[in-house]
């Protein structure tokens, strides 16, 4: 059967295009995989179904979009999801720091201090009628069992500082206040502080007048320490670790003399930290339990060398990362003497993404604040370094309990006068959150947490104290008539299982991409080759509007102008036109561009070679 000339022309063409926009949509939607997107042809004889299916279809591709929107917006949100992992296995026991709790006082300002203790039994005298003798009083000393004072010397026999510039301050008297409150009047107790040049004061006030003496004593005391010279070797007034630590075992075997470091607290006093590197294979720790941890018989000696600065008595440990300052003021916790302590630890890891789904920092390269502490990076750390360098920026001198940079000096009011304002109020900004060093220092991306949990006894009980007394007479030289000055710890492993925290994207590209195909499946049925025919549409579209385009730039030629379309010769194959088709043979006319021309498109390009383009005007 022979087909006509037009239908064999078309099936000789190579590309093939629609003739009108209307065209190209009917075969899109008879074709498509979208589902509903054939109703809107197949319903075009009922206007009120095929109004109804557009308008389905428009309101599940708003639905879609919405969808999307949504799950656009909780990605770009970064949220993170924990998980937790439990392992077990043999791990390295953790740094452990103890400190007697007992502050020197050094001999190079023993004038001061002394000067300092009568200024505090003066100023409790005038807040409550009491008197302090000498004996009652804070300076009073003390013999230890060698028959040594307590002021700890510096190698140079009795020099100090009393000849230097500097003079205790009277400006900064405790006073009593009475303020009115929800009608009822309450007191409080401070001191005041005023700015370099006498104005802008202020009270520092406490409602505990215990805390105003703690924290007026320790302000005089940091003005003192800050005479010292910074460059100050601490072995020379560092105690012998036997008069601290009587015994010292790990997993049964005795602690040896590289299992520790000695560092001085100007409050907390004499410290050792075992096991500061967590290098040595000494102290892996491959059993769980009591007698596989650490036991330590400390001496808590109470003579009172600066009360008014340590009022505890007892010892303070503090379990630590490897290589970590301890930070003994914000962590940790005392033992009481008399009492046997078992401490049971379990470590815990926090592991962050970082990024886009929160800041943190692997070694602390990458933060802006230059650390101050010769250890390994910590929040802490990081915080107090941005604080000291505030310090100097603003105040102009650096606080005294935190380490300093190369050239700084720490504070006294007898150079920097105003330094006690500037500092209270910088650090109220700082605990307020009002300072960017919160936003500096970031939280480590990997960390290890100590939870411990601790039980008490009496120890020794009353009817073995004399034996233990006399065991440590002749092994220690403990002299003491009483046993109540001895604690006992033991720190030890729980169980070597630990917890992993891991966060984890909550929504991450594979799961974002699948979340999108159900939602297209769900209000399309569709599949992702829909979505390329989407773009096919789109294509095409793009094609046949800038075929518009060309015809009626082509048909808006200034009068007297040369032909709109001159001729073309195609070389792209052979054809023969149709029979009463004017241009190219087998193409049909393109419909629907306005500009009341017709031009000849491709439904079938390959036509005969030499043919011309003709356009012709109606």
């Amino acid at each position: 059967m022979e087909l006509p000339p037009e239908e064999a022309v078309r099936q000789e063409g190579l590309i093939e295009f629609y003739g009108s926009f209307k065209e190209m949509f009917e075969f899109f939607c008879k074709n498509t995989t979208i589902h509903g997107t054939i109703r809107l042809v197949c319903s075009g004889s009922t206007r009120g179904k095929r109004a109804l299916w557009t308008l389905l279809l428009l309101a599940s591709f708003g639905m879609l979009y919405w969808q999307f929107a949504l799950m656009f917006s909780q990605f770009w949100s970064y949220p993170v999801v924990l998980t937790m992992s439990m392992h077990s296995e043999p791990k390295m026991f953790p740094a452990v720091t103890v400190c007697n709790r007992d502050p020197y006082r050094f001999e190079l300002v023993r004038e001061h201090l002394e000067q300092l203790d009568r200024m505090a039994e003066e100023s409790l005298s005038f807040l409550y009628g009491s008197s302090f003798s000498s004996e009652r009083g804070f300076h009073g000393k003390e013999q230890n069992g060698n028959g040594i004072g307590n002021g700890i010397g510096n190698g140079n026999g009795n020099r100090n500082l009393s000849s230097s510039g500097f003079r205790l301050s009277h400006n900064f008297s405790l006073v009593r206040m009475a303020q009115i409150r929800a009608g009822r009047k309450r007191s409080s107790v401070g001191f005041q502080l005023c700015n370099s040049t006498g104005g802008n004061c202020f009270f520092k006030t406490y409602s505990s007048g215990l805390d105003a003496i703690l924290e007026w004593y320790r302000f005089h005391y940091m003005n003192i320490m800050a005479q010292l010279p910074l460059a100050m070797n601490d072995s020379e007034h560092q105690e012998h670790l036997q008069d601290m630590v009587y015994s010292c075992q790990y997993d049964g075997e005795p602690c040896r003399p590289s299992d520790f470091v000695h560092f001085h607290h100007p409050i907390f006093g004499s410290c050792y930290t075992f096991n500061s590197k967590g290098t040595d294979p000494f102290w892996t720790a491959t059993k769980p339990g009591i007698p596989y941890g650490l036991s330590l018989l400390l001496r808590a000696r109470q003579r009172g060398q600066l009360p008014l600065l340590s009022p505890v008595a007892g010892v303070r440990v503090l379990i630590h990362r490897h290589n970590q300052s301890p930070f003994l003021e914000h962590e940790g916790f005392d033992i009481r003497p008399g009492i046997a302590t078992t401490i049971g630890i379990r470590q815990d890891e926090v592991n962050r993404l970082g990024g886009n789904y929160g800041r943190c920092t692997t070694d602390g390269a990458d933060v802006a604040v230059e650390l101050l502490y010769n250890s390994s990076y910590t929040l802490q750390a990081c915080l107090h370094s941005c604080f000291q360098q505030l310090m100097l920026q603003e105040c102009g001198c650096g606080y005294y309990y935190y380490p300093l940079p190369v050239g700084a000096r720490p504070c006294d009011y007898s150079q920097n006068p105003g330094w006690g304002h500037c500092f209270y109020q910088l650090y109220s900004r700082l605990r307020n959150h009002q300072l960017n060093c919160f936003e500096q220092c970031p939280k480590p991306c990997r960390e290890s947490l100590y939870k411990v949990s601790a039980g008490t006894a009496k120890w020794p009980s009353a009817k073995s104290q004399d034996w233990v007394r006399q065991a440590l007479r002749h092994q220690n030289g403990y002299n003491s008539s009483s046993s109540r000055d001895i604690a006992k710890v033991t720190i030890f492993y729980q169980q070597l299982n630990s917890q992993a925290v891991h966060e984890a994207p909550l929504l991450s590209e594979n799961l974002l991409l699948s979340s999108m195909g159900s939602q297209w499946s769900l209000w399309f049925g569709s599949s992702v080759l829909s979505v390329v025919e989407m773009l096919e549409l789109l294509l095409d579209t793009l094609v046949l509007s800038l075929l518009c385009c060309c015809r009626r730039f082509g048909a808006r030629r200034p009068p007297g102008g040369p032909d709109p379309t001159p001729e073309t010769r195609l070389e792209l194959g052979e054809g023969r036109p149709a029979p009463g088709t004017p241009g190219i043979p087998g193409i049909p006319q393109l419909r629907g561009c306005g500009g009341g021309e017709e031009l000849d498109l491709g439904q079938g390009l390959g036509q005969d070679l030499g043919q011309e383009i003709r356009a012709e005007r109606v």
